[in-house]
């Protein structure tokens, strides 16, 4: 048996009611309560004298206490943070993967650029000069020129005048009986290694066929379709006007004089013998990556000394230049989308961060009715919002510079990334964090204690 004491009933309440340790008391009541018991005891602690005889100070919360009530903060509400930061994810994303593709797209540029425009300069006669005779090219121009360092090949090429001659093969195809009107170009050995020809059968002429005057001829690939000849084991000929003339070859590609393909080619010194050609047009001229603009300058004086003001240059623009254009441009482009992107997750990080303001109007008032000052109130969701901030700015950042490697392996391009902007932007997230909080943090600290108790009551 066993005995069990029976709980002792307190005092009638006055208004015959029950007592009031078994009435229903209101949680805010009791939270009241509860911090006006706190308050007082920690003014009697902040009056009570230390040893030293002067007042004890008030201290705030230390950083780690802060940060550790921030993250709680925010990992409170998982999903709510992942659409806080979905904004701030793409802004940042946006932004790095446009600086990045915008510099891998531009170094393409100068491996993907035209080697031949960006390695040719071309040399002529100034047509404003007023002596005829000093502004024809020599024909030893290319030899003079060669010595150049930076120069890998050089040759003169010339427009030849043929008069009412024209051009047939021995096939005589339909539409060639009259001949047809082919342009005649007379060339010296070393142009077809300055302008990159490739030969789609056949050889080319040399130094030799051109100092024997030589009756030989290369035919672009399209001269050779309109004249019926697709190879040249049998040596073919085709005649301009009444002469024959032995095709040696037919070009099938070259970089920087397209005409030569629609052409028939012969050398200087048959072109000499045979239409008193009186001088090359022209010195076409190949030059190492990066030389360009130093042949240029050192061509004329090469080729003419006493007066290399009577030639005229056509040299590429300057690799950088082109370059910066590309930059420029893709970076206007999508620095703006960047930047919407950044101004849309700003926003809702400062929307969210209001709205945990609103929510949490009673946790803040029982902080401030505990002694917490509006700088501490404010630095709390300050920090929250840095956090936010930072771990968009992260995954941004991530996001970008797989974005710039996927489509750089997709396009087999090397990816180029800024190392500044890839580890800077994570902090530049956080900036945005910090920009956007400063309203809501505000407004956090702004709240009197009594006013909040008194709504959650």
């Amino acid at each position: 048996m066993s005995w069990r004491k029976k709980p002792q009933a307190g005092p009638p309440d006055p208004a015959g009611g029950p007592s009031t340790s078994h009435r229903q008391r209101k949680p805010g009541r009791l939270a009241l309560a509860s911090v006006v018991r706190q308050i007082a005891g920690a003014r009697r602690d902040d009056q009570r004298p230390t040893r030293a005889g002067t007042p004890r100070r008030k201290s705030g919360p230390a950083l780690r206490d802060l940060l550790d009530e921030a993250l709680a903060g925010v990992a409170a509400r998982p999903t709510r943070l992942i659409l806080t930061t979905l904004g701030t994810v793409l802004g940042i994303a946006a932004l790095v993967g446009t600086v990045g593709l915008g510099q891998t797209a531009a170094g393409q540029i100068t491996q993907l650029f035209d080697l031949a425009a960006a390695t040719r300069v071309v040399v002529s006669p100034d047509s404003n000069g007023s002596d005829e005779q000093a502004t024809q090219l020599p024909w030893d121009a290319p030899q003079r020129i060669v010595r150049l360092n930076g120069v890998d090949a050089a040759g003169t090429v010339s427009n030849v005048d043929v008069g009412d001659d024209t051009v047939h093969s021995v096939a005589g195809l339909d539409g060639q009986k009259d001949g047809l009107n082919l342009q005649v170009m007379a060339a010296s050995g070393g142009l077809f290694d300055a302008v990159r020809s490739v030969l789609k059968t056949g050889r080319f002429f040399d130094a030799g066929h051109d100092a024997r005057g030589d009756k030989v001829v290369v035919l672009g690939k399209n001269a050779a379709k309109r004249l019926g000849i697709n190879r040249v084991d049998s040596q073919p000929a085709v005649f301009i006007g009444d002469q024959a003339y032995t095709v040696i070859g037919i070009l099938d590609s070259v970089s920087g004089k397209a005409e030569l393909l629609d052409s028939v080619i012969m050398p200087n010194g048959t072109a000499k013998t045979a239409y008193k050609l009186k001088a090359p047009e022209s010195v076409e001229i190949r030059t190492s990556v990066g030389a360009a603009q130093l042949i240029a300058k050192q061509a004329p004086v090469a080729i003419d000394p006493n007066n290399p003001s009577s030639l005229k240059v056509d040299a590429p623009p300057k690799q950088g230049g082109v370059r910066k254009g590309v930059e420029s441009n893709l970076n206007a482009l999508f620095l703006l989308l960047g930047a919407v992107a950044l101004l849309v997750g700003g926003l809702g990080i400062a929307n969210v961060t209001l709205l945990s303001v609103l929510e949490r109007v009673s946790e803040i008032g029982l902080r401030r009715a505990l002694g917490a000052a509006r700088r501490h109130v404010a630095g709390q969701f300050l920090v929250e919002s840095v956090i936010v901030g930072f771990l968009g700015g992260l995954l941004g950042t991530a996001v970008g510079v797989l974005l710039t490697v996927g489509v750089s392996f997709a396009r087999d391009w090397t990816p180029i990334l800024d190392n500044k902007l890839t580890f800077g932007a994570p902090f530049l997230g956080a900036m945005i964090g910090l920009i956007a909080g400063t309203y809501p943090a505000w407004k956090a600290s702004a709240i009197q204690p009594i006013t909040a108790l008194r709504g959650s009551a």
